[in-house]
């Protein structure tokens, strides 16, 4: 066995955009646009934080040894309307994302076939990282359009703006680093 960790290093490191894409998104917004809710149907980014940190942990609690869905999540509670400060709804976030990675740092690459459950359902550890991952991504996806609906003209983008592809790809260092000469 040789404790590769090739692909969760590439796993580790896409969560860390999604992390870093969140975090980008909530340091544009005042405390009062955390909890916005821009329809009664509709999450505030203090909801989906609950519920992405509230996942996280319970997901990756006992990671290879229990059930993601731990009995002591409360998932409907994390889609309550909330008013907490800026400080608690960080710590809640870091919280998540903390057991995400402490879970994660052990792991090799050949623990990837290894089988884990979910509400009693079976995957391999692989399958669950894709499916955390995509999850994950579909909610950060959701903080940054409500940033930018909320902040509108003043949205700095957190990725490649409108109109400056072709500058980009020229110099493309956010996927590959500095171009070498």
């Amino acid at each position: 066995m040789t404790n590769s960790r090739h692909i969760l290093a590439a796993i580790e490191t896409e969560y860390g955009r999604y992390k870093q894409l969140g975090e980008g998104a909530m340091a544009q917004l005042g405390d009062e646009d955390l909890l916005v809710q821009p329809t009664p149907e509709s999450l505030s980014i203090a909801m989906i934080v609950w519920h992405v940190s509230g996942n996280l942990e319970s997901r990756f609690t006992d990671f290879l040894t229990t059930d993601g869905e731990k009995p002591w999540r409360n998932r409907d509670s994390e889609f309550e309307g909330r008013r907490v400060s800026r400080k608690e709804m960080l710590a809640k976030w870091e919280r998540g994302w903390g057991i995400l990675l402490a879970a994660l740092a052990p792991l090799s690459d050949e623990d990837l076939p290894r089988t884990v459950s979910v509400r009693g359902v079976a995957a391999s550890v692989g399958e669950a990282l894709e499916r955390s991952l995509a999850h994950t991504s579909y909610h950060v996806g959701q903080m940054t359009f409500l940033g930018k609906m909320l902040r509108r003209d003043q949205w700095t983008y957190l990725s490649i703006p409108p109109g400056t592809s072709v500058a980009y790809n020229a110099n493309p260092t956010m996927e590959r680093g500095p171009k070498s000469l």
